[in-house]
């Protein structure tokens, strides 16, 4: 017996040779209860993945073994790229080499980091070098090796339309990114790579369940979000780095890992500045002081620029990494925040920041060596400041400035700062798709508009008026509703085991009920959800979508071969 059957992993599929081409749509096939939506497939999926960042890639890697999971996902990406404006050398991801794709589902799997190391001759050297963590750059190369290894990615595909069909099915409706040639051959086929019918620059799938992993985007002071000037993002920076570093004045707005290694990355390059006394900052040592530019400026000395680190968190705080809080970062406690009221989620979430989106103590202690070692000579035109919130900007394109107002939140205070370069390393926020639009309250909302995941992961309203299988489900979309969780790249394949549960009516990888030591809440007290609510990773009742037959159930840690007529797309 493999090792792969004796853990209860599914044995690895191999597609079959002579897999027939896609079917054709039938003339009855079924109508999309919204209109627009273009020609309907006959051929159903059982699962297809909207997105293909780190989540939407481990859910592929995770289904290519699972023989009786008809999947595909989409992008539109041309191809994997993981934060490629973050790529500053040397640096690392903040979770240990084991929070890889797949490992926490499968150790067994070929898609982990560790074989990806084996196959490209590095696994002795990261061995010797003694880190649990990867380079960020390594991290990528990792996830780019997986992605060339599955033939269920479909690259360039825009969605535009999600609709549900009159049989219960959902048609997703994509628009092609850039190509206007045919996909070749899915490789060990001789079937299309496009499962549905094209129409000019349109392909259409119909699937039984989509799962969205469309990932989150850059979240904008309300200052700046309607402003001309050239503001760069934090997800920006490396393609903005040469003219930042060319600027006068720069000034970093943000608290997190990224504002932390933007700072360290452009402070090799502060100038150092004289004792002549404060005044407007510039790169003339003769210039005479400007009382009106504020008394945070210095009177400068060399080639360079000033460099500004504005935060409203009280300090600049490291993330925390104590074993105990990290018990946090499990699916006990995710049952446990998932079961408190809303508000009280909100409020958590706040408060909870400092353990996921704080600093690695290693850069903050860094940072500070290096100002030491820096100041030897002299002060740096640089300053660092807490407690101070980003209320007004404005541009003035004539002279190249912004003009910033800063508050102190303590103090009440405020002062005018202008700068040359305004970057914001100000995170992320998850957004509802327009694509959901046509499915309309089929998609489950809270009282403030947001997504109303269940703790299975799923938004499907309509499935839990009627207590059937949900066909909707998100991933790092319930930040709010799961917790530190969410973006977690080490519990991502837990949460893909919970979602494959659900959709397969049975557990393809083993999902873990107790991985911690404490307990949440009170003792005897019962946090998760109720009985008629089927935990994650237990599978849902087999009840079928009308109109849509059910695979076989195979027994569990085993996978059956698919037959040629469910391998074709």
């Amino acid at each position: 017996m493999s090792p792969a059957a004796a853990s209860g992993i599914p044995a690895t599929r191999t597609p079959s040779a002579d897999a027939p081409a896609a079917r054709t749509p039938s003339a009855d096939a079924p109508a999309a209860r919204t209109g627009g939506a273009g020609p309907v497939p006959e051929h159903v999926h059982d699962l297809l993945g909207i997105g293909i960042g780190p989540f939407g890639l481990g859910l592929a890697a995770l289904t290519d073994p699972v023989g009786d999971l008809d999947a595909v996902f989409v992008d539109a990406a041309d191809g994997f790229h993981w934060h490629p404006g973050m790529m500053i050398e040397g640096a690392t991801i903040q979770v240990p080499f084991l929070a890889d794709l797949v490992t926490m589902a499968d150790p067994t799997s070929r898609f982990s980091f560790l074989s990806f190391l084996k196959a490209t001759g590095r696994l002795y050297a990261f061995y010797i070098r003694e880190s649990f963590y990867p380079l960020r750059a390594e991290y990528d190369a990792y996830c780019r090796w997986v992605a060339d290894q599955l033939d269920t990615l479909r690259w360039g595909r825009r969605v535009v339309a999600v609709t549900e069909l009159d049989d219960g099915t959902l048609l997703v409706e994509a628009e092609r990114v850039g190509a206007d040639e045919p996909d070749a051959a899915e490789p060990g086929t001789g079937a299309p790579a496009v499962a549905g019918p094209a129409t000019d620059a349109r392909e259409t799938w119909r699937t039984r369940h989509v799962v969205l992993g469309i990932g989150t985007e850059p979240r904008l002071p309300a200052a700046v979000r309607d402003l001309d000037g050239p503001v760069v993002h934090s997800a920006d920076y490396l393609g903005e780095r040469d003219r930042l570093r060319s600027a006068d004045s720069i000034t970093i707005v943000g608290s997190g890992q990224s504002a932390a290694e933007i700072y360290r990355d452009l402070l090799d390059t502060v100038r150092g500045v004289g004792d002549e006394g404060r005044g407007g900052a510039t790169s003339d040592p003769d210039a005479t002081s400007d009382p009106s530019a504020g008394s945070l400026d210095p009177v400068t000395t060399r080639e360079g620029h000033r460099l500004d680190w504005v935060t409203r968190s009280p300090r600049f705080f490291p993330m925390e990494y104590t074993k105990l809080t990290l018990e946090l970062t499990s699916p006990e406690y995710t049952d446990h925040f998932h079961a408190l009221p809303a508000d009280e989620r909100d409020r958590l979430g706040r408060d909870q920041r400092s353990l996921y989106k704080g600093i690695s103590g290693d850069l903050v202690d860094d940072i500070h060596e290096t100002l030491y070692r820096r100041t030897l000579d002299g002060p740096l035109d640089t300053t660092l400041l807490t407690e101070t919130e980003l209320v007004a900007v404005d541009w003035h394109a004539e002279r190249g400035v912004f003009t910033l107002t800063l508050r102190h939140t303590q103090l009440g205070t405020t002062i005018e700062r202008e700068t040359a370069a305004l970057m914001l390393a100000t995170g992320y926020a998850a957004r509802i798709p327009a694509f959901l639009e046509p499915l309309g309250d089929l998609v489950a909302r809270d009282g403030r508009g947001r997504l109303a995941v269940g703790r299975d992961y799923s938004i499907d309203a309509s499935a839990r008026d009627a207590g059937r299988r949900p066909r909707l489900f998100v991933m790092n979309a319930e930040e709010h509703t799961h917790g530190l969780t969410a973006p977690d790249l080490g519990f991502a394949a837990w949460r893909a085991s919970s979602i494959l549960a659900s959709i397969t009516g049975r557990e393809v990888y083993p999902v873990e009920r107790r991985t911690v030591f404490q307990s949440f809440g009170l003792p005897g007290d019962s946090p998760t959800p109720a009985p008629d609510v089927p935990h994650p990773g237990t599978p849902h009742p087999a009840a079928p979508h009308p109109g849509t037959p059910q695979h076989p159930a195979a027994p569990h840690g085993r996978t059956r071969t698919r037959t040629t007529e469910e391998v074709a797309r």
